[in-house]
């Protein structure tokens, strides 16, 4: 398995940020793997992550964390954005219930909040972030690494 990171410090507003610029590359390379898969205890930031990501893709969003939905959809083009929460995702057949394998075929991009919860169903390649509380003397400073995952072949 090949990984390439990089690690960022930051604030919530940071956070967004960090979203957005990942949003940009995404945008400017066909490389960069269509699926997010975003890591982190409660309250980290994951959904502040992901309204940053939309605001690129989709500016007129309402980015709101889809914890009872399980998955919001915004609407853009190119490419849509599937925001996935799979907190309360216990199995397979849940994951089938949603069409989460219907919108992993479609035209857009998955970030997926609780990943740890379905590592069965990741794609071999994606973007992992990770974002942790890095300083507890600091209530909102975050250390967020974001790996690119590939598999060997």
């Amino acid at each position: 398995m090949n990984k390439q990171s990089v690690v960022f410090t930051t604030k919530t507003e940071e956070t967004e940020q960090c979203g957005a610029n990942l949003a940009s590359m995404m945008m400017q390379s066909q490389e960069l793997p269509r699926f997010v898969a975003l890591y982190g205890d409660l309250g980290v930031g994951k959904t502040a992550f992901v309204r940053g990501f939309t605001s690129v893709i989709s500016p007129t969003a309402i980015v709101r964390s889809p914890t009872f939905a399980l998955v919001n959809e915004y609407r853009a083009k190119p490419l849509s954005v599937f925001h996935f929460d799979m907190y309360r995702i216990e199995s397979e057949d849940d994951l089938i219930s949603i069409g989460y394998d219907d919108y992993l075929m479609r035209n857009g991009i998955c970030l997926v909040e609780w990943s740890e919860k379905i590592p069965y169903a990741i794609p071999d390649e994606y973007v992992k972030v990770l974002i942790e509380k890095d300083d507890l003397s600091r209530e909102y400073s975050r250390k967020i690494t974001t790996e690119i995952v590939t598999e060997d072949l």
